[in-house]
């Protein structure tokens, strides 16, 4: 779960996700083509929050999103939902996982914003070309020949983007953990146009 936070008391200022894959390029300086270095990507970001924090003031954030917002979300790289939802640091709660799917984690994390954080309303948003679309549940099998061992997690993959998003709805609202069910609303995102598209939950 990534908490973002901003303080009520301070003027609003534009800011920038970094989502890995997305912008990379922006806020970690490409190598040039051919250069020999023993770098790995993760000493490239670790560099990176060195500038940041160079800049950086402690802005005194009170931990309750300005918003009281739960975005769930796909982890996928095209996605920079700051940006596609106007928001702003502190304004929400983001969950990413592979597919945006509400799982047993997902719900865990929506309760304790609600119950401890105090957010009411939640936002699920799918994406188009995900890649669960290209996958099945036989990948469990797959790794239990690879590596010995079947994952007790399901790999929640679907056929049906639509209906994927109607039955993550299904599960925040019938959640028996969940304070605030009256305002959840499911989202398909295009990724070739940025659009939102609203699922009807009937």
């Amino acid at each position: 779960m990534t908490l973002f936070f901003r303080s009520h008391s301070r003027p609003r200022t534009h800011v920038t996700s970094t989502v890995f894959g997305m912008t990379t390029s922006a806020s970690v300086p490409a190598r040039p083509e051919g250069a020999i270095t023993d770098d790995t990507v993760t000493d490239r970001l670790v560099e990176a929050n060195v500038r940041y924090a160079a800049a950086f003031s402690d802005p005194g954030m009170d931990a309750r999103p300005v918003l009281h917002v739960a975005v769930v979300a796909c982890m996928d790289a095209r996605l920079d939902l700051h940006a596609a939802l106007g928001l702003e640091l502190g304004d929400c709660h983001t969950i990413r996982n592979a597919g945006g799917v509400v799982t047993d984690d997902v719900i865990r994390s929506l309760t304790i914003s609600q119950r401890k954080l105090g957010t009411r309303s939640v936002v699920l948003i799918h994406h188009t070309g995900c890649g669960l679309e290209a996958i099945t549940e036989d990948f469990r099998t797959e790794l239990e020949m690879e590596v010995g061992q079947r994952p007790a997690w399901a790999v929640e993959a679907f056929r049906d983007v639509d209906q994927d998003v109607r039955q993550s709805m299904q599960r925040v609202r019938t959640s028996p953990f969940m304070l605030h069910t009256d305002d959840v609303r499911g989202f398909v995102f295009d990724v070739k146009t940025g659009l939102l598209r609203e699922i009807d939950p009937a």
